[in-house]
């Protein structure tokens, strides 16, 4: 099976940065999605960016549209999030997936998930 391992979690202040990333065991796909979702507490699981990795295309929520940033390396073994101007609201566990939907934001579009990485955001 495929193990997804994220890092690059930790605390910082409003407004700082931090980079995600999410280390696969093996290659993943030739086609489908990679996704960064996340979930704070008492909350549902929301994906926050996604990459097609057929095609690179990218695919953002609206709450993080302009601040944060996905990529794929081309061995499409490692996925990163880029999170730039980070709000108290980013706080959550951060979780990396691939599958082979077609949805970005939908949770069953994903067969592989990691055990996830904190980021805290204090104001």
């Amino acid at each position: 099976p495929l193990v997804l391992v994220e890092s690059g979690g930790g605390s910082v202040q409003a407004g700082g940065s931090l980079r995600l990333t999410c280390t696969a065991s093996r290659y993943t796909y030739s086609k489908g999605l990679m996704a960064w979702f996340r979930q704070a507490p008492g909350q549902e699981r929301e994906g926050v960016a996604a990459i097609y990795i057929g095609q690179s295309w990218t695919y953002y929520a609206d709450s993080v549209k302009g601040r944060f940033t996905i990529s794929l390396d081309n061995a499409k073994t490692t996925m990163y999030l880029q999170m730039n101007n980070l709000k108290p609201e980013d706080t959550a566990m951060y979780y990396c997936a691939a599958g082979l939907g077609t949805t970005w934001s939908r949770r069953e579009s994903y067969n592989y998930w990691g055990q996830g990485t904190q980021v805290t955001v204090s104001s």
